[in-house]
């Protein structure tokens, strides 16, 4: 497998319970749920969820045949399954996103939210993304918007170094960043997406705020300010639509998984491991989550 840029790895984090639950962040969930069905199409028969994490949106995929997790963390997929179940509509994979174990134009729908903050090199994954993606679908991403509210006032202030005017990303901690509105859309129009509607979201993102105006009234006006975009991406989250390469890429239909070392279409042949035929590397599977992360 080529070298790829590190990865942030939440493996046995408390992530959920740290970051989500009974953290003050119902508003900012409520919100990225309304703007994730803006974008979505309702009904679908794959979906992929890059960095689905502990599985928090999940419930709105309920009109898709097919929902593979995606998550570098296996202990935060397990945590998913417990919620989840193991129903066989809902897949289980840990793996690097640079290296996707999926055949080439497998899905219709791709959704990424709050986590290509943790890119590295995004361009490289929105290659690996348009090669998994089928012709004619849609990408919603989230992304961390660098030219925020704050973010202008700290470098008017003098608070901080970086401007935010500028296109490049910021990597503000390790692993972290931030993306100008205008270079991702140069990003996924050099990885043959086809960039469309723009929301912006959290317009309320202020703790004084959240705990002082009651979260159902923030998220009625978030809602309705969402379809600002078009007129100024100044929050600190942004989610655009994307049409997916017009590439003529399209899985068969008895193809799922490929190797992330080589590509090679695989079929499962092991109740617990996946073995690669050209290559012969072995893949886990662990209690009915796949372990492409690292082979056995």
């Amino acid at each position: 497998m080529k070298e790829t840029p590190p990865v942030c790895d939440y493996e046995g984090s408390d992530y959920r319970t740290r970051f989500w639950e009974g953290q003050g962040r119902t508003y900012e969930d409520q919100v990225e749920r309304v703007a994730l069905n803006r974008l979505m199409p309702p009904t679908g028969r794959t979906l992929i969820e890059i960095g689905a994490g502990f599985g928090r949106l999940a419930d709105e995929y309920k009109g898709y045949d097919k929902v593979v997790l995606f998550d570098y963390s296996r202990s935060l997929l397990k945590e998913a399954q417990d919620h989840l179940g193991k129903n066989g509509r809902f897949i289980y994979v840990a793996g690097n996103w640079y290296n996707m174990p999926f055949v080439d134009g497998l899905f219709e729908t791709m959704v990424q939210i709050r986590t290509l903050h943790h890119a590295a090199d995004a361009p490289a994954l929105f290659k690996e993304l348009a090669r998994i993606a089928l012709s004619g679908g849609t990408y919603v991403l989230e992304f961390a918007n660098k030219r925020n509210l704050k973010a202008i006032g700290r470098y008017w202030l003098r608070q901080q170094d970086w401007s935010p005017f500028t296109h490049d990303p910021i990597e503000f901690v390790k692993l972290n960043f931030d993306f100008h509105p205008t270079w991702i859309r140069q990003q996924l129009n050099q990885n043959g997406f086809k960039v469309g509607p723009a929301l912006t979201v959290s317009h309320f993102r202020f703790g004084p705020i959240k705990r002082t105006v009651p979260t159902g009234l923030l998220v009625a006006l978030d809602s309705m300010l969402q379809k600002t975009a078009p007129l100024a991406q100044l929050t600190p989250s942004v989610f655009i639509q994307s049409q997916h390469p017009q590439h003529g890429l399209k899985a068969n239909n008895d193809s799922f998984f490929a190797c992330p070392n080589c590509k090679t279409p695989f079929k499962q042949n092991n109740d617990s491991f996946i073995e690669c035929v050209e290559c012969h590397t072995k893949w886990g599977i662990d209690d009915g989550i796949y372990n492409f992360k690292e082979p056995l």
